[in-house]
């Protein structure tokens, strides 16, 4: 995202544009209205404009807001961060859009699609916990009586650090 677009002022707006009530200016929408609007904290959009994941400027009170189609590139980061992304991967999501564009319906089913096997792969890690959360896990614990079965002496060791089986390792064989 271009240093202009993080950077929106009050040069950025066009002489049409005039104040309204709220102090904000037309097409543009107030720190805490989007906050209000969008249900994310204001702190989390100040962090979200400092990671260049969103734009926004200063009013002539110097008044944070942002122009109102930010509502939606806020929504697609709040889809985006429930099905488990980082901030690091939205924000390449983002920038592989035409230069600060909010996400429109097909930008969203071409970047949702490459984020199918993310999400297979954490469905299948949430199902072996669930279907394990009272058995061994191969965490080395050897505390509890099923871990005398499933993992003696530690065997899961071998495979690594953690968890072993619920990353998707099977018991160690005699």
């Amino acid at each position: 995202m271009s240093k202009t677009l993080l950077r929106l002022g009050a040069a950025a707006r066009s002489a049409e544009d005039a104040d309204l009530p709220d102090g904000s200016i037309a097409g543009w929408i107030a720190i805490g209205e989007l906050a209000r609007r969008s249900g994310v904290p204001a702190s989390a959009l100040r962090f979200y404009e400092e990671r260049g994941l969103i734009a926004g400027g200063r009013s002539a009170s110097g008044r944070r807001q942002y122009p109102r189609h930010v509502l939606r590139r806020v929504g697609f980061i709040r889809a985006a961060q429930n099905i488990g992304l980082a901030l690091d991967e939205i924000a390449a999501a983002l920038a592989s859009l035409p230069e600060g564009r909010t996400p429109t319906k097909a930008d969203w089913q071409r970047l949702s699609a490459g984020w199918t096997p993310l999400l297979e792969a954490r469905i299948a890690a949430l199902t072996r916990l669930r279907d394990q959360l009272g058995a061994c896990i191969g965490c080395g614990c050897l505390s509890l009586k099923a871990c005398k079965l499933y993992n003696p002496q530690d065997r899961a060791a071998v495979k690594g650090s953690g968890a072993r089986y619920l990353v998707g390792d099977k018991p160690v064989a005699d």
